[in-house]
């Protein structure tokens, strides 16, 4: 890898929570949607793994495809334990094949596990009235998680930003500037008192070793009192910015990367939120602009934001 030239008097930030060594890392530090590109080891998997946290983060179609399948299965390992007590041991069954009684046996099932019980059949053996009731303790177990679990996903505090695919650098008044953009997406739904943080990782050569340093950025402006519009964060590049007179080659030689964190008060949740992205030196553009994305409506008395010219480059 090629050496590149960083100021030697510019501060580097050891506070980022990422390792300095370039060799034990593979890829970015933050993936696009702000989760950590990390992977753990070395204790048992039950250990590592949450599954509340993980039913609260999966995306909603994971979610509830997760619980129809849970449901589907469920009910098909008890319609099993039916049949293998044997099906003398419930009434009012009136198919005549096997699949007819399977098929009986998977919709009572799911009429005990919810406890609706329409009543055609039941159970009137000692081992089959047994796993009738656990089955209905269980489903009404069931559903007070997954009660839970959906008022916990609904209610879960959210940023509701969205970030520009890019980030660019581009003319900005006399000189240059790192800049992207962030929008709230939402209806009526505005943060306040927003800040942003932006940290610079760049691999550098220290002898024959690649080793990461990481800078804070001092940004035009880190703070808003509200953050109602699109929001352009910007970076001044002068003698005092660690990308100053960085090429293209260069920032690919030493894997730059930006990591940026804003957080706010959301008053609709009364709780502080926060949102991370980062972008690589793949998703920086040099020399562009971005396009304006808000106009006045037509009788002159509303702005419109446009929000789908959020990564829009002119």
């Amino acid at each position: 890898m090629a050496s590149i030239k960083v100021n030697p008097r510019l501060k580097t930030n050891n506070d980022t929570g990422f390792g300095t060594n370039a060799n034990s890392y593979g890829g970015r530090f933050v993936n696009k949607d702000g989760s950590f590109n990390l992977r753990r080891e070395g204790i048992p998997f039950f250990e590592r793994f949450s599954i509340y946290q993980k039913m609260l983060s999966l995306p909603r179609w994971k979610f509830f495809a997760l619980i129809l399948l849970f449901y589907i299965g469920i009910n098909l390992l008890y319609t099993v334990c039916y049949l293998a007590l044997g099906l003398d041991g419930l009434q009012g069954l009136i198919g005549v094949t096997r699949w007819d009684h399977v098929k009986e046996l998977f919709f009572f099932s799911t009429q005990t596990f919810t406890t609706v019980g329409y009543g055609r059949i039941n159970p009137f053996k000692d081992g089959t009235s047994l796993l009738a009731s656990v089955e209905a303790l269980s489903g009404f177990l069931s559903f007070a998680i997954v009660t839970g679990l959906i008022y916990g996903r609904f209610a879960k505090p959210k940023s509701h930003l969205r970030f520009s695919y890019h980030a660019i650098i581009g003319p900005y008044r006399d000189i240059t500037a790192l800049m992207f953009r962030v929008v709230p997406y939402k209806d009526n739904h505005v943060l306040t008192n927003v800040e942003v943080k932006v940290s610079l990782a760049l691999q550098v050569l220290e002898g024959d070793t690649r080793v990461n340093k990481f800078y804070n950025l001092p940004l035009e402006r880190d703070k808003l009192d509200s953050l109602p519009m699109n929001w352009t964060i910007v970076h001044p590049v002068n003698e005092e910015s660690p990308l100053f007179g960085l090429t293209v080659a260069d920032m690919e030689a030493s894997d730059l990367e930006l990591y940026v964190l804003i957080t706010g008060f959301d008053d609709v949740y009364s709780s502080p939120v926060l949102q991370r992205t980062s972008y690589t030196f793949q998703e920086i553009k040099m020399n562009a602009k971005f396009a304006p994305m808000y106009r006045e409506s037509e009788d002159g008395k509303t702005t419109i934001l446009e929000i789908q010219k959020l990564h829009d480059l002119i």
